[in-house]
């Protein structure tokens, strides 16, 4: 052993000694130097260090490298054999990182094969010289990245076949300098005593918090303290004013990956100027992540913040707890704990919602036998006629038929319907000044109220004209695509009814309604989910187009466009079977046709506002359950499994495989982490079905209810054990978020006006009642809504094939609708009626949007959007936090005044002597 190698320098790189068994060199290095504790050893075999034992591993780059072609297989398995004991027991010493791995990166890359590897659209192919391009690209890189400050260490000798890691550590002087740029806000010395509650209030909160003691989970956060540290945003200046006794724990690993992320980022190759994400797409890097903190299974004596979570968050069986959403913010970041937030806020005031809603429905169900409109359609002496509802193929049929119907559509269309509407607007608007005091309160408790906003850089309109025009015409195109889509279920609804109406089957023709509703709602739901994913495709790609300056502008106009398109894509039937289904048909004798043998869709008698409700049911029902819980159960774990059978080759045993892997390597196998608008997007597709037709559909928010106490758990696992940990991002508000659940509420208002105006018989059975009954009561209202036909002016061709279907000819059969009968002067044109009725719909339009609209307004200004006592503790904090910096710097400049006077005094007694 040379004095360089003691020194902690790079061995030579003999002949001799590159011929000795690695194993060998393994046993000569360590007994030179010192061996760690098993407490040392046992974090470095888990990855989560450096072969030092003690400098953290920040982040990890992961790149393809060539092995031998030949006996790969009796090399695998010595190196399995000996890999326990002696693979890593450089791990002992800090000087074995240069010599070891430097020779054994030779050795790799003199190997005659590259294996394939693919992740994420990854191809690595079986070619010498670009391999050899891609090696220098990667010198390169990693040679800046070490010019920042950071230090690297290579392992190529990792049990996942074809994959070498590049594991990345920051020291000290490298997170202060970043933190500084950065603009990160650290705790300080000083701590202070949070203002609580008093007298009354204290004791009312003390038998709240006893009573809520077991929906709390068992972390640090929800132990009461009323002690707090001031934070200031650091600098190297004023170390003086933080507490640096224990470094290494200073900056926790959140905040040092995603310091390294930073420089990552902003490091460029000089050539090409390629940055990471360059690298990542020409797969001259396979991924890049920040470890996780530990297994969710280990047996430690303090378990890791990753474990905690598993146990307290991820895990159906605590369904009924709050989240430990500071937990979460610590190991995930801000952003996301935002997001946990928000959802956890959003589906507790659902709580309410769905109570008022199911109150609202067994009003209708206890009620259902004295509504007297349906009481009359299903009376037995009701021998009322109607039209055909098709051409040829129908019959006419007696209204008793609807019976059930016209009662199960009473379910949803009751008077206190309107009354749901109206709370449902003022439950919205509760919701989000609710949610913008937590948010503050967030942002006091993460010390985020000094966070300031990127600023977007725009660039110039003459330069990206092109990329806009053709957003705009794509956009319109996937728009027009979901109108063709649904105008083609109107054709399969038409031709197959028609169709069954033509089977000789009695089972057939008894369900037309049911069986072409239900199945034309199922065709519509699995269409919606293919869109779906095609629309978020071709949302990111038109991004990618338009290329925003930065990651917040490309983030914005991303959420924009995929909102746009699948907001369009689940909306579109409802709106048509809301607003246009059984209006825009004419009359009997004289029906508007599509293609000129399409007669349009025909409504029987509350049919409509039932076929609403099926409509929502199943699409609610539907994505959340397929698209919203089984693809994102089945499409990671499939994924993964995709992922390991591409890396497994030889006898590769599983079980030996999980013992030796290290966090590096099964952290390699876990899904990349894909940002936070997916799960965005599903809660505000959701959150408009339970605002914007809940007039026709008051059960929406208790669906939505019991979707959302399994997704927060399904969630919360899928980031704690099939994620890669996403790399911590510091936000104070959700973002552009908050402004389309804003927006949507608002539509909300106006959309639940038009559906108890147009779409329910509420307006038509007040105006009757308070204008046309004899007695003030519905008595009559079924009769009033339904108009007279002459069998005999039917267009020829258009008659009904089975006259007698009734069993006696019929003469005059009734359509709903208000026109004038045949024997009046002007027969079949527009009553009086349908005025007045129209008037009064529309009127009940302006005021009931005016009326909610002040309502919104009212509580908006009634409930401050920053809590009292944090306004108060935020004025505090920034009081103590001047005196603190003020008496520290007065306290720096004391040491060398002090110095300087005695030096001084020294002087002049000398010159005395």
């Amino acid at each position: 052993m040379t004095d360089e190698a003691e020194s902690g320098l790079q061995p030579p790189l003999t002949s001799d000694f590159k011929q000795e068994p690695h194993f060998l060199r393994d046993v000569i290095f360590h007994g030179k130097f010192k061996a760690l504790t098993p407490e040392e050893n046992a974090s470095c075999q888990h990855g989560l260090f450096l072969q030092d034992g003690q400098k953290r591993v920040d982040y990890i780059l992961t790149y393809p490298v060539r092995e031998p072609s030949e006996g790969r297989c009796s090399q695998r398995s010595e190196q399995r054999l000996t890999e326990s004991t002696v693979t890593h027991s450089a791990c002992h010493s800090p000087q074995i990182q240069g010599g070891d791995l430097q020779l054994h990166q030779l050795q790799r890359r003199d190997a005659s094969s590259a294996v394939a590897y693919v992740e994420m659209g990854c191809v690595e192919e079986n070619n010498n010289s670009q391999e050899d391009h891609r090696s220098l690209k990667r010198e390169e890189f990693e040679e800046k990245l070490r010019k920042m400050g950071l230090e690297i260490e290579k392992d190529e000798k990792a049990l996942v076949p074809g994959v070498g890691f590049v594991k990345i550590h920051a020291p000290w002087n490298v997170l202060c300098r970043e933190a500084e740029l950065m603009k990160l806000k650290m705790p300080t010395k000083k701590v202070y005593e949070v203002k609580q509650s008093t007298g009354v209030v204290k004791t009312i909160s003390s038998l709240v918090n006893k009573a809520l003691e077991l929906l709390h989970p068992h972390v640090d956060e929800h132990q009461q303290t009323s002690i707090k540290h001031l934070s200031h945003t650091f600098s190297r200046d004023k170390q003086h004013l933080f507490d640096l006794s224990d470094k290494d724990n200073f900056f926790d690993s959140k905040t040092r990956s995603s310091i390294v992320f930073e420089i990552l980022k902003r490091t460029k190759c000089k050539a090409d100027s390629a940055g990471l994400s360059d690298l990542l797409s020409s797969c001259v890097y396979i991924a890049a992540y920040p470890l996780h903190d530990g297994g969710i299974n280990e047996e430690s004596a303090e378990p890791n913040d990753r474990k905690l979570l598993y146990e307290e968050w991820a895990n159906y069986s605590v369904f009924y707890k709050y989240q430990p959403i500071g937990l979460v913010r610590k190991y995930f970041g801000e952003k996301i704990g935002l997001y946990f937030a928000w959802l956890g806020l959003y589906t507790q005031m659902l709580i309410l919602a769905s109570l008022v809603g199911v109150i609202v429905f067994l009003y209708g169900c206890a009620t259902v036998n004295d509504n007297i409109p349906s009481m009359e359609i299903c009376h037995p002496k009701n021998n009322i006629t109607m039209c055909p509802l098709c051409d040829r193929v129908c019959s006419y049929w007696k209204l008793s038929t609807s019976c059930g119907t016209a009662r199960a559509s009473y379910l949803f269309d009751n008077p206190a319907t309107v009354f749901f509407s109206i709370f449902m607007a003022l439950w919205a608007a509760m919701f989000m000044e609710h949610w913008k005091r937590k948010q503050m309160q967030l942002n006091y408790e993460w010390d985020l109220t000094g966070l300031e906003d990127k600023e977007i850089e725009e660039t110039s309109g003459r330069h990206r004209l092109p990329a806009y025009v053709t957003n705009v015409v794509m956009m319109l195109l996937m728009i027009g695509v979901t109108f063709a889509v649904v105008f083609g279920v109107i054709l399969y609804r038409i031709s197959t009814q028609a169709a069954l109406y033509m089977s000789s089957s009695p089972t057939s023709r008894s369900h037309i309604q049911l069986t072409v509703k239900t199945t034309a709602a199922i065709i519509n739901l699995v269409i919606i989910l293919i869109l779906d994913e095609v629309y978020g495709a071709v949302a990111r790609w038109l991004t990618v187009l338009e290329a925003p300056k930065n990651e917040q502008s490309f983030e914005e106009k991303l959420i924009f466009k995929t909102f746009i398109l699948k907001f369009v894509n689940a909306f579109t039937p409802i709106f048509y079977t809301a607003f246009i289904r059984g209006r825009l048909v004419g009359r009997p004798g004289q029906y508007l046709y599509v293609f000129e043998s399409y007669r349009a869709e025909e409504c029987a008698h509350g049919a409509c506002l039932m076929e609403l409700c099926i409509q929502l049911s199943i699409i609610m029902l539907g994505k959340q359950l397929i698209q919203n819980n089984l693809f994102e159960i089945g499409i990671p774990k499939f994924k993964k499994l995709i992922r390991y059978l591409r890396s497994k080759q030889g006898s590769f045993i599983e079980e030996e495989r999980k013992k030796k892997l290290h966090r590096y390597e099964s952290d390699h196998f876990l899904e990349p982490f894909a940002g936070l608008v997916p799960e965005y997007m599903e809660m505000i597709i959701q959150f408009g079905f339970v605002t914007l037709f809940v007039a026709s559909f008051p059960l929406a928010p208790l669906f939505a209810l019991l979707n959302n106490i399994i997704e927060i758990r399904l969630d919360a696992k899928k980031f704690v054990t099939e994620l890669r940990r996403p790399v911590a991002t510091r936000a104070k508000d959700i973002g552009i978020w908050y402004s389309i659940l804003r927006g949507v509420a608002l539509v909300a208002v106006i959309i639940n006006a038009f559906v108890i105006s147009f779409t329910s018989d509420f307006i038509p059975r007040m105006v009757y009642q308070y204008m046309y009954s004899p007695d003030g009561s519905l008595h009559g209202f079924v009769n009033h809504t339904l108009s007279y036909f002459n069998v005999s002016h039917f267009e020829h061709g258009k008659e009904t094939m089975d006259p007698l279907h009734l069993g006696y000819p019929v003469e005059v059969c009734r359509y709903k609708d208000y026109r004038e009968p045949p024997w009046s002067p002007s027969p079949y044109e527009i009553s009086k009626e349908f005025w007045a009725v129209l008037a009064v719909r529309l009127a009940f339009v302006i005021v009931f949007q005016n009326v909610v609209l002040l309502m919104n307004e009212v509580v908006d200004w009634l409930i401050p959007d920053i809590p009292k006592d944090i306004s108060l503790q935020i004025h505090k904090e920034n009081t103590l936090l001047v005196d603190l910096v003020m008496k520290e710097d007065r306290d720096k400049t004391r040491v060398p005044e002090r110095g300087a006077s005695s030096g001084t005094k020294k002087t002049y007694r000398n010159n005395n002597n």
